[in-house]
């Protein structure tokens, strides 16, 4: 005769309680492990949500440090591209600002975008203010020169744009 049991035939075989305080200790154990139950599911559920998030927020600012470290050679070119435009060398200064913009829209495909600074007012979030300048044709607060170009990955500054903000000129 086989002596191991299903769990299915273990309760069909089980002894049903009798008295109404051990019918009401079952139910009162069984709905705890159905709180548990539900519980459990819950939480692996919000679980999944949190990982699939966190996974997909990784993705996004994946490029993050190398776009960053690109930006002080992009930087160089943006100025090496400035000095040929000054000086009597046209054809390789056009060839530059190409390369630039195409990197530039390369950057912006992966989210990189520039952070526009120059008469906006001033925003710590997006702006590192390096000098104050007296300027009576601005509000104060305002940013009036660009020193370091700015960029955002996203939502995210990747760098703050370097700026000299207004401020009221001293009474004469």
């Amino acid at each position: 005769m086989d002596e191991t049991r299903t769990p299915s035939q273990a309760d069909t075989n089980a002894v049903p309680p009798t008295s109404p305080d051990e019918l009401s200790q079952v139910q009162s154990q069984r709905d705890e492990y159905l709180d548990q139950l539900q519980r459990s599911r819950a939480d692996f559920a919000n679980y999944q949500k949190r990982s699939r998030s966190q996974a997909d927020a990784d993705r996004q600012y994946a490029i993050g440090s190398l776009a960053n470290d690109l930006l002080d050679g992009f930087d160089n070119l943006e100025r090496a591209t400035e000095a040929l435009r000054a000086s009597a060398a046209p054809g390789i200064g056009e060839g530059l600002e190409l390369v630039h913009k195409q990197l530039l829209a390369t950057l912006a495909k992966h989210g990189v975008s520039p952070i526009s600074a120059l008469g906006q007012p001033f925003d710590p979030n997006q702006h590192e203010a390096i000098v104050q300048q007296p300027d009576a044709h601005h509000p104060e607060g305002t940013v009036v020169a660009e020193f370091g170009k700015g960029y955002r990955l996203h939502d995210r500054v990747l760098r703050p744009t370097k700026v000299a903000v207004s401020i009221l000129p001293p009474n004469p």
